[in-house]
Formats: structure tokens, C-alpha cells, sequence
């Protein structure tokens, strides 16, 4: 075979590809359409007197619809309803729920997307929801940050003990490795940290091993994230902890 038939082979396979792929895209387009404007007739069709939880639900499920869907103006329209869900989770107590919310709310990416993800990340840390959900609004900060920021180190390890509090069995080991992975990465790119001792030095000088120290450190991360903005009273909340 020559040079001329191996590159219109390649070129045919390439065609081929990129042909696959925009009918996959096409596809893919057609079936979010098609799901909310479904979802859009449900919410249509709910009743004044329906259940707040059943609304907050669909609205949220339309919301990230509309994200994935990515069209123009659906960033802002995805925002109005989670914003709404994430009132009536909070009014129903639904802690986790509104951290859901929160994090679509962060997904948005409009300028008060991280101020909603303040608002999770004190939920997350503040009430015993889901570990998991608390360990991605923890990576969303570190995401978000320059590489030399305290507050990634301070979020990183903040994960790492969420999963060690709350998980138990196979699920914590797992959970935990990932979590000691993510304080690595976090570490090397802070300080250029690349070995165990250079790690535990680290960890010693930001105060990252005690959560009394780290803990604190955290809250003024978050307050800096929502910088008075807050949508709730963090003290009524507290009132309602499990614990109280």
C-alpha cells in the first residue's frame, strides 16, 4: 500500500469520526430538548397548593438540565430555579437537598456562583449530610483557587476528615485514599511538596492536623467566599442541629 491510499485511509477514517460524533452530539442535543420541555409540562402542570418539595425537586432537575443543555441565557434561567429550590429546602429543613442546590447553583458560573458555594460548604461542614456531597463542595473550592491559596489546603484536608468522621468500612478506606490523594496534589502544587516528610512539615506549618486549628481557618475561607452575603441565619441553623 502507498503513502497516497494510507492517507485517505486515515482521512476517511477521520471523516468517519467526526461524522460519528456530531450525530452523537446531534443526539445527544435532541434528548436534553426533549427532557425539558418534558420536565418544563410537569412544572407547568403542578398545582398552586402542590407540595413546595415536589416543585423545589423538578425545578432543580429542570436546572441542571438546562446546564448540561448549555445553551445561551440557560445559565441564568438554571440559577432562578435552583435558587428557588434551594429556598424551599432550606424552609423544609432538607439541609442536603439545598447543598444539591447549591452546587448547581455553583455550576452555573455567574458571577454569584461562588457566593452559592460558600453557602454549601458551610451546610456541608455544618450538618451530617452525605460525606460525599461534602468531599465534592470541598474539591469545588480547591478547583476554584490559585494553587499557592491556604484556603485549597485548608478544604483539602477538611475532606479528608469529613470521610474519616463519617464513613465507615471499605467505603471510608477508599473514600480516605482519594481524599490523602487530593492533600497530596493540593500540597505539590502549594509548595511543591514531593515526599512524606516534606508533606508532614507542610501540614505542620499551615496547622492542617488539628481540626480545631484547621476548622476556623475554614470558616474564614467561607466567609471571604460569601463576603456578607449570606441567604440564611447561620445561628438559627445551628439551633437546629441534631445535636441541640
Amino acid at each position: 500500500m502507498n503513502d497516497k491510499t494510507d492517507n485517505n485511509s486515515a482521512d476517511n477514517a477521520s471523516e468517519k469520526e467526526t461524522a460519528l460524533a456530531f450525530t452523537e452530539g446531534t443526539e445527544s442535543r435532541d434528548f436534553l430538548k426533549d427532557q425539558l420541555q418534558k420536565k418544563q409540562d410537569e412544572l407547568l402542570a403542578l398545582k398552586a397548593d402542590c407540595d413546595p418539595v415536589v416543585r423545589a425537586n423538578l425545578q432543580l432537575e429542570i436546572a441542571n438540565i438546562m446546564l448540561d443543555a448549555g445553551q445561551p441565557g440557560m445559565p441564568e434561567a438554571a440559577w432562578g430555579l435552583a435558587k428557588e429550590s434551594f429556598k424551599i429546602y432550606l424552609e423544609q429543613e432538607m439541609f442536603e437537598d439545598a447543598v444539591h442546590a447549591c452546587d448547581t447553583l455553583y455550576q452555573t458560573e455567574l458571577p454569584a456562583s461562588v457566593v452559592a458555594l460558600g453557602h454549601g460548604m458551610w451546610l456541608s461542614v455544618t450538618y451530617p449530610i452525605d460525606p460525599e456531597l461534602s468531599i465534592i463542595m470541598m474539591k469545588n473550592l480547591i478547583d476554584d483557587t490559585p494553587a499557592k491559596s491556604d484556603g485549597a489546603a485548608v478544604a483539602a484536608v477538611t475532606a479528608h476528615y469529613i470521610a474519616d468522621l463519617r464513613l465507615e468500612g471499605e467505603k471510608r478506606e477508599s473514600i480516605m485514599f482519594l481524599t490523602k490523594n487530593l492533600i497530596t496534589t493540593v500540597a505539590e502544587r502549594h509548595s511543591n511538596v514531593s515526599d512524606q516528610g516534606q508533606l508532614n512539615f507542610w501540614m505542620d506549618k499551615l496547622e492542617l492536623n488539628d481540626p480545631a486549628q484547621f476548622l476556623p481557618k475554614l470558616s474564614q475561607v467561607i466567609d471571604a467566599i460569601v463576603a456578607g452575603d449570606w441567604w440564611f441565619d447561620r445561628d438559627e441553623l445551628r439551633e437546629k442541629l441534631p445535636v441541640n
